[in-house]
C-alpha cells in the first residue's frame, strides 16, 4: 500500500490515566512507525480540539484512526469515524478501558497493542446512537448516572474514592425513579432503580450490567433493575463484576432495536461520559464500526 493508505493518525489523551496516555503513546509510537507506518501524531487541548482533528483526519482519508487513552477516548474517536469505514484502532491508556475488553486488546502493554494495529484484523461490530451521537458500550440512566453527576461536581478526593463517596451521598436520599420506555413500539411504565441501554456486556471497568449483550447482532440490550432496598442494591452491585445479578428477582431484560427512555431529572451517560438528559432515544446501527483487534 502507498500514501493514505500506509498514514494512519494516532490521537492521545495525554492525561488518560493520570499519564498514562501519554506514557502508552510514547511506547507505541515507534513499533508503529518501525512497522512502515505513517503516523499522524496528535494530542488535543481540549476534547472539542481533539474531535476536530479526529474528524479531520478521517476526512483526509487516512487508513485508521488509532485512539490512545480510556473509554472516554475511544467514544470521542468513534464519534469521528462511526459508518465512514475508517478503521478504529485501540491503545489502551484509561482506567476501565471496557471497550478494550470487549477485543482482549492488551490493556497494559501498548506494545503488543501497537502489534495489533500493525497487523490490521479486523472486526465489524453494531453502535448505538441517539440523534447524532454514538456510544459503543453502556448507556447509564438511572442512580448510576446520578452518582457520575455528583462525582463530577465534586473537586475531591480524585479517582475512584470520589465516586465512593458519591455512592454513599446519593444513596442516602435515592428513590426509585418512574420510567417510561418504548421498546420497539411496546410502552412500558414502572419504578425502577437504574435502566441501562448496552450495545457491549459491560462499562465502568468490568460492570457487566447487560450482561448477554452481543456486539454485532443489531440489536440493543435494555437491563431494568426494578425497585429494591438500598441494602440490597448494595449486595447485589458486587454481582455485577461476574454478571451474576441477572439472577435476581428484580432485573429485567429486553432485546430491541430501537428504545426510548424517559426518567425526570436523569442526565445519561454513555462509554463514561456524559451523554444526554432523557428522554433520549436510542436505535441501533448495525455494522457502524471496525475495530483493528
Amino acid at each position: 500500500m502507498a500514501g493514505k493508505s500506509r498514514e494512519i493518525a494516532l490521537l492521545t489523551n495525554p492525561t488518560s490515566g493520570k499519564g498514562k496516555g501519554a506514557r502508552a503513546r510514547d511506547a507505541a509510537l515507534p513499533r508503529l512507525r518501525d512497522a512502515g507506518l505513517v503516523v499522524r501524531n496528535l494530542e488535543g487541548r481540549d476534547p472539542d480540539e481533539a474531535l476536530d482533528l479526529a474528524r479531520q483526519c478521517v476526512a483526509d482519508g487516512v487508513h485508521s484512526l488509532v485512539v490512545c487513552g480510556g473509554d472516554g477516548m475511544v467514544h470521542l474517536g468513534v464519534q469521528a469515524v462511526a459508518t465512514t469505514g475508517t478503521r478504529l484502532g485501540i491503545i489502551p491508556a484509561g482506567t476501565g478501558n471496557d471497550v478494550a475488553r470487549y477485543f482482549d486488546i492488551p490493556r497494559k502493554d501498548p506494545v503488543a497493542a501497537a502489534d495489533l494495529v500493525v497487523a490490521g484484523r479486523t472486526r465489524t461490530i453494531d453502535l448505538a446512537r441517539s440523534g447524532s451521537k454514538y456510544f459503543a458500550t453502556v448507556m447509564a440512566a438511572g442512580f448510576d448516572a446520578i452518582v457520575n453527576e455528583r462525582a463530577n461536581r465534586m473537586t475531591w478526593p480524585r479517582g475512584q474514592m470520589r465516586y465512593n463517596l458519591a455512592t454513599v451521598a446519593e444513596l442516602r436520599t435515592f428513590k426509585p425513579l418512574p420510567y417510561t420506555l418504548d421498546l420497539d413500539g411496546r410502552t412500558l411504565r414502572l419504578d425502577a432503580m437504574l435502566v441501562a441501554v448496552g450495545n457491549g456486556p459491560s462499562f465502568g471497568g468490568g460492570l457487566r450490567i447487560t450482561e448477554g449483550a452481543v456486539l454485532d447482532d443489531g440489536l440493543l440490550d435494555v437491563v431494568i433493575i426494578k425497585t429494591m432496598s438500598k441494602p440490597d442494591l448494595v449486595r447485589t452491585y458486587p454481582k455485577l463484576f461476574k454478571g451474576t445479578h441477572v439472577h435476581h428477582p428484580q432485573y429485567e431484560h429486553h432485546r430491541v432495536r430501537c428504545v426510548t427512555v424517559a426518567a425526570p431529572g436523569i442526565v445519561s451517560y454513555a462509554d463514561g461520559e456524559r451523554f444526554g438528559p432523557l428522554p433520549l432515544t436510542v436505535e441501533c446501527v448495525a455494522g457502524a464500526l471496525t475495530v483493528l483487534a
